[in-house]
């Protein structure tokens, strides 16, 4: 058993403050990267579409998402050369994975939304019951 328990692959662990994997980690799983990339997986868009996509973003946070998102290689920003300039967002190859397998944790979450809410009112009486 590894003394790593993070450790997926060798070198890259992800609880640890200075590895790489979990820079990535954190800008993916921030309070509005994965909406983002949730809001990206049909087809490329517009920032003003992401921006009202994702009710309580505001530019500045989805710009930066956006520009630390193409810096990691998991978003392609797209400029079209006509008048008016069109920019668009689209997911890269590594981004439409990660898209992937996070709809399928969202989805998950859906299915398990009643033996959640159930867990939330039995410890919301609980902690009642004690006060």
């Amino acid at each position: 058993m590894s003394t790593r328990p993070f450790e997926i692959l060798p070198g890259f662990q992800v609880a640890a403050k200075g590895c790489e994997s979990r820079n990535i980690l954190d800008h993916i799983t921030g309070r509005w990267g994965t909406l983002i990339l949730l809001a990206l997986h049909e087809e490329p868009r517009r920032f003003s579409e992401i921006r009202r996509s994702i009710e309580g973003i505001n530019e500045k946070a989805l710009a930066q998402c956006l520009r630390q998102f193409e810096r990691d290689g998991i978003v392609d920003r797209l400029a079209s050369d006509g008048y008016p300039s069109r920019v668009e967002y689209r997911l890269t190859e590594v981004g439409a994975g990660l898209e992937g397998r996070l709809r399928d944790l969202v989805h998950h979450l859906y299915e398990e939304m009643p033996q959640v809410l159930d867990a939330q009112a039995a410890y919301d009486s609980r902690r009642a019951a004690e006060s």
